[in-house]
């Protein structure tokens, strides 16, 4: 076999790999509530916006409907506990910044919304991890509370 042919062998194998890695994708529900307890302990979320998962918060003046927010997180050698959260803390940084931006003070009737597909939980969000990447994606409605 030549030299460029057994490269090419094994950049096509390598590929392959690559891709079947990535396409693990196992899906998890995790606790909300320790999400935003693990971005305040990080210092992520400052506390002046507050987060609520649809059916569960207060009502409000909302001022930017259906925020979303789709964020992905090197899962590499972490858990998918571990990686899960990253991703959560990613995407709630997310709609605090821009529940600050319109001047909102919280997000509720927040929902997963991985692909698109909308999942409510009163407790949990869902994540979906693989070898190489976990992502988290949520939807919620920006808006002031009392």
């Amino acid at each position: 076999m030549h030299k460029f042919s057994k490269t090419l062998v094994g950049l096509t194998l390598s590929l392959s790999c690559v891709a079947a890695a990535h396409a693990a994708d196992r899906m998890s529900m995790n606790s909300f509530q320790a999400a935003v307890e693990a971005g305040k302990a990080e210092g992520k979320l400052d506390g002046s916006v507050k987060f609520y998962l649809a059916g569960t918060g207060p009502k409000g003046k909302i001022l930017q409907a259906d925020a979303v927010t789709n964020r992905k997180t090197n899962a590499f050698g972490k858990s998918d506990d571990k990686a899960c959260v990253w991703a959560a803390m990613s995407a709630l940084i997310s709609l605090q910044e821009a529940a600050k931006k319109v001047g909102a003070n919280a997000v509720i009737n927040i929902v997963s919304y991985y692909k698109k597909n909308v999942n409510q939980n009163a407790t949990q969000y869902e994540c979906h991890a693989g070898a190489v990447v976990a992502g988290v994606a949520l939807r919620g409605d920006l808006a002031v509370v009392k």
